[in-house]
């Protein structure tokens, strides 16, 4: 079982504001926040989201092929969480619509880290 994902950030209150309102869209709410770091639950699941400045005080970087994919009640929700981001700064990988033959439907946005996200339904 999955605790928590965790995502580096360089300016953690600029990114907990970021997350903090398309969270709030996905009835997820803000748990625990320090200087360091911020997490947030979800309904219905016992996986946890952070975000954190590096332990080791480096630059927060993203991964090649690394991405978070946050689940949906349905394709409207996936609609105003991708323009949500892209309204707070985030920058488009791919907009809203069906994927792999119909196997969902989904959207993709880098966050201010640069940080690749999923937004999808089934």
């Amino acid at each position: 079982m999955i605790s928590h994902i965790s995502l580096g950030t360089n300016n953690l209150e600029q990114t907990r504001s970021f997350y903090g309102r398309l969270i709030s869209l996905l009835r997820g709410k803000e748990i625990y926040a320090s200087r360091t770091v911020v997490f947030w639950e979800f309904l219905n699941s016992s996986t946890k989201l952070a975000l954190t400045v590096p332990f080791n005080n480096e630059s927060a970087n993203f991964g090649n092929g690394t991405m978070v994919a946050l689940k949906a009640e349905n394709k409207k929700e996936v609609d105003r969480i991708y323009f949500m981001a892209l309204s707070l700064g985030a920058v488009s990988e791919g907009e809203p619509g069906h994927r792999d033959p119909g196997a969902f439907y989904g959207a993709y946005f880098r966050d201010l880290d640069g940080n690749k996200i999923a937004i999808f339904s089934r």
